[in-house]
């Protein structure tokens, strides 16, 4: 099910009975509170995907709230879950840690099986010893890791299935909340636990051609109860599983957002006969070089300057050319850093999920309250997740949910080549996009100059005149309409009167 998500509290005996929280970051979110309480669930996926760091986090929030909680290994020793516990900075202390493993003198010929199969005795054993356990603590919420070891004890799939039906029921008797790990190593497991479990949460590991491996999970059931369908993208980090729930832009639909976001630049802001409308999205297209950044950062100190929070995430600069641009014309970006109203994210995308990045602007927004958000540039996102499937969709979702809260947004694409008319996106953006400015270089009198124009504004009026585009240390030069010339959208003008180009300012540079 999915929709509007509600509690999975129940009411047992006319009294709330709460769920079972995750102890996992975002994993709650999907699953609308937690786990029901009293049920048995699996979590299935590939060695290296998180059950077991999954199943402790699981255990700790239990202990956390005074739960007696169980832990019952069939596979690693306690001294290794205490290891990997270590690696993540937590302690086991709380967490009652049940070991079932075959000792050293299993080794022994004498104590090597003959006659009889190994599941008409170790299954039996096992699974009794378990149930012992479980009478003698009573624990509220029990993990057990990994169910390919009783499958493989069990000998065929019927009487795997039916003493996992046993156990099922054992366990609800006595309010037990159950996560079975299952490793997916053995044959025989796919569908074996779905149509028993209450819920199934699966999990995968996705290679990439460069950097790190990308992962991600979906509840492929959850019976009788709402949840956030999907896949959903999660991180396995120095702290256990971090999860990014997929973004919803429909559950945050606000008022329509008034007013509009300037620039500081009168001419500039001309361009859009006032400004940029609040809750709309703006792509700066323009070939490398040509300005796009600064743009974008200038509307951003615009943004502080209202005392409005802006937050840039960029793929392809260093901070200290950020702060260098920003000094050539004219601004020290560190102090409105200091104070807190911009915030720069330097990402790297071969380490980074289209979720985790899509998290990190959300947060901005709803955490920071980010009025203002520039993504500088989409081509470094794209391309270093050129491997991904539905980011087009993801961005849709992304600058959706931004519109509807109000924020604005700018969007810095990079066109293939520098001059002439064959110049690309190597995505297109424009439809997805309220806005669009263009910035082109041009070649007049000797020499290449810079050139935008408005070409798009979905809301209201905007000038459609071309203007010769410059920067000096006091900013940003908006000169007049180049009306002496005509292609200069295809960097090799026309002059057809007059010239119309400005001389430069012997103060005059050209950071961008």
């Amino acid at each position: 099910m999915s929709g509007p998500y509600i509690t999975n509290d129940k009411k047992i005996n006319g009294a709330l009975k709460p769920s079972a929280a995750t102890g996992v970051p975002g994993l709650d979110d999907i699953l609308s509170g937690g786990f029901p309480r009293g049920h048995l669930y699996v979590i299935e996926g590939d060695p290296g995907t998180g059950k077991t760091t999954i199943g402790i986090q699981f255990l700790m929030q239990g202990a956390a709230q005074k739960e007696p909680v169980l832990y019952v290994t069939l596979s690693e020793s306690k001294s290794e879950l205490e290891e990997g516990a270590e690696s993540h900075g937590w302690s086991l202390k709380g967490i009652d840690v049940y070991e079932v493993l075959p000792t050293e003198q299993s080794l022994r010929p004498e104590d090597q099986y003959s006659h009889f199969h190994p599941s008409e005795i170790e299954f039996q054993d096992t699974t009794q010893s378990i149930l012992e356990k479980i009478e003698a603590l009573k624990p509220q919420r029990v993990v057990i890791d990994s169910l390919s070891e009783l499958r493989l004890l069990a000998r065929d799939s019927l009487r795997f299935r039916r003493q996992i039906l046993a156990l099922k029921h054992f366990f609800a008797n006595r309010g037990c909340t159950v996560l079975l790990l299952d490793d997916r190593t053995t044959e025989g497991h796919a569908g074996q636990l779905q149509s028993i479990a209450h819920g199934v949460i699966m999990l995968e590991r996705l290679q990439r051609e460069y950097g790190v491996e990308r992962r991600r999970l979906r509840v492929a059931k959850l019976r009788a109860l709402r949840f956030r369908e999907g896949f959903h993208d999660y991180t396995i980090e120095t702290g256990g599983v971090t999860v990014y729930p997929r973004l919803v832009a429909g559950e945050h639909r606000q008022e329509d957002p008034e007013g509009v976001a300037t620039s500081g630049i009168g001419a500039l802001d001309a361009l859009w006969k006032g400004g940029i409308p609040r809750g709309t999205s703006t792509l700066v297209v323009g070939p490398a070089g040509s300005g796009k950044s600064s743009i974008a950062t200038t509307y951003a100190i615009a943004a502080a300057e209202r005392n409005e929070v802006a937050a840039i995430f960029n793929f392809d600069e260093t901070l200290s050319t950020i702060y260098q641009r920003s000094l050539q014309f004219g601004v020290d970006l560190r102090a409105y850093l200091r104070s807190g109203m911009i915030q720069i994210a330097q990402l790297d995308p071969a380490e980074l999920s289209p979720g985790q990045f899509i998290s990190q602007v959300r947060s901005a927004v709803e955490k920071d309250g980010a009025r203002f958000i520039v993504i500088d540039s989409l081509n470094g996102f794209l391309a270093a997740m050129s491997g991904e499937h539905m980011l087009i969709a993801q961005m849709h979702e992304l600058l959706t949910f931004l519109n509807q809260r109000g924020v604005v947004t700018f969007l810095v694409l990079t066109l293939s080549g520098m001059l002439g008319p064959n110049m690309s996106m190597p995505v297109d953006m424009s439809y997805l996009s309220d806005n669009i400015l263009v910035l082109r270089f041009f070649e007049a009198g000797g020499r290449l100059r810079k050139a935008l124009s408005v070409v798009k504004k979905r809301s209201g009026k905007h000038e459609d005149t071309i203007r010769e585009l410059s920067f000096s240390p006091r900013g940003i030069v908006i000169g007049e309409p180049l009306t002496a010339f005509r292609g200069v959208m295809t960097g090799v003008p026309i002059d057809v009167g007059p010239s119309s180009v400005p001389k430069r300012a012997a103060d005059e540079s050209d950071p961008a």
